[in-house]
């Protein structure tokens, strides 16, 4: 006789219609059926709100009007009804006041980054959730592809050697020209500073490079040169950044991530050489590892299920067979499937193994905070710090 799993019973605060993050979660949220979206705090606007809810099939009464109500009513309701997952998909500013509530009224939290808007408000949010029984996510969704965790598990079983290079770059270009004075919602909010954060394109897409230097070298940055720049007239934030870094086993490194660059799309890409090898993956085309040998032909490794040469952590996070590519919606849909599984195992602590938490999003944003101070000051390197 088949045991039926119970799905765990998720709520969105954001993602209304027209915003793609918000589509993009719950997409990925389904993809492997662990989650049924049970009720919603989908936008501001009373009308985009309803609308959303009844094109994702809730009940008028389950769409609420405002976070602060959803969690109060969600709360109130049988165990066996109430949502039990909060996924947050606000403006930045919202990041940090809700998932502190969520978790001190017993909700599990899963995060669109940055986890807050500063380093002083994320170790507030960190505090709560120690003082909570919850799992905290974050969505830093490059890091659930398998190809990356194939990296990661060269890197460390030293096929490539002791690291002493890393290259990690975000060149994006759809902030060229002033798609915010046009309207464009999306570009409005990441460039007020009350809603975005101390940084522009270092917090949006810089973070994800950093993080991702830091998962496959399996070593932290201790230290940064940064420049930032603002290529717009008007805008507040930067749209531009480059750095040299320095990391704890001694790997020297240069990171880029720019909004600024004409063309392009989302060509996030990674490039690490140890003294006997290097490996480049590309997120456009992330099926494929490179790995290059000081003594042997360059290889490419390719992923699919049942591929002998590749490592159980990247098999695992496998869906389909070489040559079917999969995407940034299975990456993001790794990342929910660990998360589940930590929900139904009752996983001890905080952290849902295999799923970026709350470390991850204070050194994403001592990160920030040191490339601005970098930035502005005049000493040649800034230490990342985490703590005050």
């Amino acid at each position: 006789m088949n045991v039926v799993t119970p799905k765990i019973r998720m709520g969105f605060v954001g993602g209304g219609e027209g915003a793609f993050i918000g589509k993009a979660h719950r997409q990925a949220a389904g993809l492997d059926g662990h989650f049924e979206l049970v009720c919603g705090a989908f936008s501001r606007d009373a009308r985009n709100n309803q609308d959303s809810g009844a094109a994702l099939g809730l009940p008028a009464s389950r769409c609420y009007n405002d976070w602060q109500h959803m969690l109060a009513a969600e709360r109130a309701l049988p165990a066996d009804q109430r949502m039990e997952l909060l996924v947050i998909v606000t403006p930045n500013h919202l990041h940090a006041p809700i998932a502190s509530q969520a978790l001190s009224a017993g909700f599990h939290v899963f995060s669109e980054k940055p986890a807050a808007l500063n380093l002083a408000e994320l170790l507030a949010l960190k505090a709560v959730l120690k003082s909570s029984d919850r799992l905290y996510g974050l969505a830093h969704t490059y890091l659930g592809y398998p190809m990356v965790w194939q990296a990661r598990k060269m890197v460390r079983t030293g096929v490539i050697g002791a690291v002493r290079k890393v290259m990690v770059e975000y060149p994006q270009g759809w902030l060229s020209r002033d798609v915010a004075g046009q309207g464009n919602k999306q570009a409005g909010w990441r460039d007020q500073p009350e809603q975005s954060g101390l940084g522009g394109c270092i917090g949006d897409i810089g973070t994800h490079a950093f993080s991702l230097a830091e998962f496959v070298a399996d070593q932290p940055i201790e230290q940064i040169c940064a420049t930032l720049g603002v290529h717009i007239a008007g805008r507040q934030l930067d749209d531009d950044a480059a750095m040299l870094f320095m990391m704890a086993a001694g790997a020297t490194g240069v990171l880029i991530a720019s909004q600024v660059c004409a063309g392009e799309e989302n060509p996030l890409k990674i490039r690490i050489y140890g003294d006997k090898g290097g490996l480049e993956w590309r997120q456009e085309e992330p099926s494929s590892l490179i790995h290059r040998s000081l003594d042997q032909p360059m290889r490419i490794l390719r992923s699919g299920v049942g591929q002998p040469w590749l490592c159980e952590a990247a098999t695992r996070r496998m869906r389909l067979p070489a040559g079917h590519p999969e995407g940034y919606l299975e990456a993001m849909a790794n990342l929910y499937g660990d998360f589940a599984s930590a929900i139904r195992n009752q996983v001890e602590g905080h952290d849902a193994p295999g799923v970026p938490g709350i470390d991850v999003g204070l050194r994403g944003m001592a990160f920030i905070e040191a490339a601005i101070a970098n930035h502005r000051g005049d000493a040649k390197w800034t230490a990342l710090v985490c703590h005050p």
